[in-house]
């Protein structure tokens, strides 16, 4: 997250990391044909959903919040694919294009504001010097969280609810740990909203003596993003019919193959009701819990991680999981790396191949230098011994 917002916005909202989800939809005829890469592409998703946002519940970067929030909606994406709801899947990466773009340029806005301070611990206290900048996080966070009408409420919810009426118990798993990401996002969302514009100013006077709003150049491309995060979901849903189940018509014309038997949207439409309202209910107690800790009692935090130092490290070190990948997969390859450097790179290809040849060259070369002693009494005898060889096969060769 070292590069520039704009670049962030652009590669971790709309293209790069979202390539993946448009690639498996347009390959959907080939995992309705495979029962086991769905059931896997469910599990990864569900699993990187709840991953990404356990992740992001303890960064202090502001950018790196919403790098993690782009992680676990990625996995929404991945596991609504993996139970055939392809179209919410390309639904919800249509509406999220439009709010992570939001947060992200809404964050470099408070970068900007903060004279290139990306730590949230050093945030706070700004939001009446940035109205216009807190506003749009504020639309942005609304639609990440799946708050009722914004665009993430009818893309996010749409995935949970066809999760739960695929009826297979990798679509259970899913909604479960979906619904619980749900909480997450909602908790990590508002955590950054009150560390970074409420509470007591925690960044030095000579900081907080600049800080401005950004200049119109910076906040008139926002505009747009924030229309789309309140009403691109309403539109899709409710106008393009994205999500009415029917991808053979309509709006997808074909472009999604669903199987018979697999359409997990459709029956979305007729989940029960503490299907659709978990989610909405576990997105406010997130909030709540956000206010609670950050607002109402702001000690609780750090109290709550002395008490719970292991989790806390935990979660920091994402798992641990670029420790395990190390161990399991960059260390054995170093190790292969290196032995077929030395057996096969050094000895075979490098002794056989340039290195051979120039040390046979060497050797050959050095033998028969001591054929050449500069003596002319030793070319001569040479010369003589040369005619009797050639006297001796026209004798006893050619003439027989």
């Amino acid at each position: 997250m070292e590069g520039p917002t704009p670049v962030s916005a652009l590669i971790h909202a709309a293209t790069m990391v979202t390539a993946g989800v448009f690639m498996l939809a347009r390959c959907s005829p080939l995992f309705e044909l495979a029962p086991i890469a769905l059931k896997t592409v469910t599990y990864i998703g569900a699993i990187t959903a709840i991953f990404a946002a356990s992740v992001g519940l303890v960064q202090n970067d502001i950018k790196r919040v919403i790098a993690y929030s782009t992680c676990s909606q990625l996995g929404y994406m991945f596991f609504a694919c993996g139970v055939s709801a392809y179209s919410a899947a390309v639904f919800h990466l249509l509406t999220h294009g439009f709010f992570k773009a939001l947060l992200f340029l809404g964050a470099g806005s408070v970068i900007h504001a903060m004279s290139g301070e990306q730590d949230m611990r050093k945030m706070g206290g700004i939001w009446k010097k940035i109205p216009c900048t807190y506003a749009l996080m504020w639309v942005g966070s609304l639609a990440l969280a799946g708050f009722p009408f914004f665009a993430g409420y009818y893309s996010k919810d749409i995935i949970l609810e066809a999760a739960e009426a695929a009826g297979t118990t990798q679509g259970y798993v899913a909604y479960a740990l979906g619904v619980m990401a749900a909480f997450m996002t909602a908790f990590y969302s508002w955590r950054l909203l009150f560390m970074t514009f409420h509470g007591k100013p925690r960044a030095s006077h000579e900081v907080m003596h600049h800080v401005h709003e950004s200049p119109p150049v910076m906040l008139l491309p926002l505009v747009p993003l924030v229309l789309g995060a309140m009403f691109m979901g309403a539109i899709g849903a409710l106008n393009w019919g994205m999500v009415d189940g029917d991808t053979a018509h309509g709006f997808w014309s074909g472009a999604l193959m669903v199987a018979e038997g697999h359409n997990s949207v459709e029956a979305a439409h007729h989940v029960p009701e503490w299907v659709k309202l978990l989610p909405f209910w576990a997105a406010v107690s997130g909030i709540a819990l956000a206010y609670l800790f950050y607002i109402k009692q702001p000690a609780l935090p750090a109290r709550m991680r002395a008490m719970s130092e292991e989790l806390y490290q935990f979660l920091l070190n994402k798992w641990y999981f670029d420790e395990r990948y190390t161990k399991l997969f960059i260390k054995p390859a170093l190790a292969l790396g290196v032995w077929l450097w030395r057996m096969f790179d050094t000895k075979i290809i490098d002794g056989l191949g340039p290195n051979g040849v120039a040390f046979a060259s060497r050797v050959i070369a050095g033998r028969t230098s001591r054929l050449q002693t500069g003596y002319l009494y030793t070319y001569a005898f040479a010369m003589l011994a040369g005619m009797l060889v050639l006297i001796t096969w026209l004798v006893y060769v050619v003439r027989g």
